[in-house]
C-alpha cells in the first residue's frame, strides 16, 4: 500500500476516534441528565418500512445497530479484501506479526473473562466481548500524541485491528446467530449467487451490487443470522480491479466514499446509541459483578499480556521481526491501546444480552476497561522517550 494511502487513512481513521470519543460522552452525559427519559424514549420509537403485507419494523436502536452498522461492516469486508489482495495481508512476511498479535489478543482476554464468569449462570454468553479492538478510538488517542508516535505503530496497530475485525465477523457468525428460518435463509443463498454471478462476469458498476446486497440484508435479517453479516458478504463480492488496467476501482473507489460517512457519522451515532448508562443506583455490588469485572479484565489485563506476550515470543522466536523505527515500550503501549474494544464490544455485547439490567453492566465493563487502557496507553507513549528519528520529525 502506498504511505500516502496508509497517511490519509489513518489521518481519517484517527480523527473519526476523536469524535467518538465525544460521541461516547455525549451519550454518558444525556443517559444521567434530566434528558435521560427523553434519550432513553427516543431510542425505543418504532420504525417501519412496509410493501403491501411485508414490513421490517423495530425500533430506532435496533435499525442503527442492524441497519447503519451493516454498512460499517461492508467497509471492513471492503478494507479486508483490499488488504489480502494487494494490501498488509498480502504476503506472508506482512501477515505474520499481527496475526499472532490478534490471536493473543483474542485468547487472553477470553480465557480472562472465561476465568472470572466461570460457572455464573448466563454470562458465559459474553465470553466474546472482550476480545474486540476499536481501531478507530485506539488510532485516536495516538493522534493526540503527534509525532511521538512512528507510523510503523500505526500501521501494526491497524493490520492488529483488521485481524480482530475477521474474528469478530466469524465468532459472530458462528456462536451469535438466533433461530434460523431456513426460507429467508434460501433466499440469501440466492442474492449471494447473484454477487458471485455478478462479479465473474465482470461487471464492475456498484449499483447492481448495492442492490443485490439490499435484497441480501433483508434476507439475512429475516434468518437468524446477524444482518450485519451481509455487510461484510457485498464487501467481499465487490470488484478490486476496473475492466482496464487504467480504470478506477470500484473497491477502493467505495471505500474512499464510505470512510467519512463511517467515522464521521456512523459509528458516533452508534457510540451515542449505545454508550448511554445511567450511573443512578450503580453500586459497588454492581461494579465488582462477575460479568463487569469479566469485561473490563478481558479488555485492560487480557488484551495486554495477550499482545504483548504473543508478539514477543513470535519476535524472539524470530518467526517475525518488529517494526523498523519501534521498541519494546512501544509495543507494551500498543498492547494496552488494544484493550479499547468500545464500538465492536459494544455491538458483541448487544448480541450476547437483550436484558436491559445486564446491559448496564456489559456497558460498564466495556468503558471502564477502554477507558484504564486508553489512559495507560497514551501516558506510556507520553512518558516514554523518543526514537531519535522521531525527535527529528517532531521539529521539522
Amino acid at each position: 500500500m502506498p504511505t500516502k494511502m496508509i497517511k490519509d487513512f489513518l489521518q481519517l481513521e484517527s480523527s473519526g476516534g476523536i469524535i467518538l470519543m465525544i460521541a461516547a460522552l455525549l451519550a454518558l452525559v444525556a443517559s444521567n441528565s434530566p434528558l435521560a427519559s427523553l434519550y432513553t424514549s427516543a431510542l425505543e420509537v418504532p420504525f417501519t418500512i412496509a410493501l403491501g403485507d411485508w414490513a421490517i419494523s423495530k425500533a430506532i436502536l435496533l435499525w442503527i445497530n442492524d441497519g447503519m452498522m451493516a454498512i460499517f461492516f461492508l467497509l471492513i469486508g471492503l478494507e479486508l479484501k483490499r488488504e489480502i489482495l494487494e494490501g498488509q495481508l498480502s504476503s506472508a512476511d506482512q501477515i505474520v506479526l499481527p496475526a499472532i498479535a490478534a490471536v493473543g489478543g483474542m485468547l487472553i482476554p477470553a480465557l480472562v473473562f472465561s476465568g472470572i464468569n466461570w460457572g455464573v449462570g448466563p454470562n458465559m454468553n459474553g465470553w466474546a466481548i472482550p476480545t474486540a479492538t476499536d481501531i478507530a478510538f485506539a488510532l485516536g488517542i495516538m493522534a493526540l500524541l503527534g509525532n511521538r508516535v512512528p507510523l510503523a505503530l500505526k500501521v501494526l496497530l491497524t493490520a492488529i485491528a483488521i485481524f480482530d475485525d475477521l474474528g469478530a465477523i466469524i465468532i459472530i457468525a458462528l456462536f451469535y446467530t438466533a433461530e434460523l428460518s431456513l426460507i429467508s435463509l434460501a433466499l440469501a443463498a440466492v442474492a449471494l449467487l447473484g454477487l458471485l454471478i455478478l462479479n465473474r462476469s465482470g461487471v464492475t458498476a456498484k449499483t447492481p451490487y448495492i442492490l443485490v446486497g439490499l435484497v441480501l440484508w433483508v434476507c439475512v435479517l429475516k434468518s437468524g443470522v446477524h444482518a450485519t453479516l451481509a455487510g461484510v458478504a457485498l464487501g467481499f463480492a465487490i470488484p478490486l480491479n476496473g475492466k482496464t488496467k487504467d480504470s478506477a476501482s470500484p473497491l477502493k473507489n467505495l471505500e474512499h466514499n464510505l470512510h467519512p460517512w463511517v467515522a464521521y457519522m456512523i459509528l458516533p451515532v452508534f457510540a451515542f446509541a449505545n454508550a448511554g448508562v445511567s450511573l443512578v443506583g450503580i453500586t459497588m455490588e454492581t461494579v465488582l459483578a462477575p460479568l463487569t469485572l469479566g469485561i473490563a479484565g478481558g479488555l485492560f489485563i487480557g488484551k495486554q499480556i495477550g499482545v504483548f506476550s504473543f508478539t514477543w515470543v513470535a519476535v524472539k522466536s524470530k518467526l517475525c521481526r518488529l517494526p523498523e523505527g519501534t521498541n519494546w515500550v512501544q509495543i507494551y503501549a500498543l498492547a494496552l491501546l488494544t484493550g479499547i474494544g468500545f464500538t465492536m464490544s459494544l455491538f458483541i455485547g448487544g448480541l450476547a444480552f437483550d436484558d436491559p439490567e445486564i446491559g448496564s453492566q456489559v456497558r460498564i465493563g466495556v468503558l471502564s476497561g477502554s477507558i484504564l487502557s486508553a489512559l495507560s496507553g497514551y501516558l506510556l507513549l507520553k512518558l516514554s522517550p523518543v526514537p531519535q528519528k522521531n525527535q527529528t520529525a517532531e521539529k521539522t
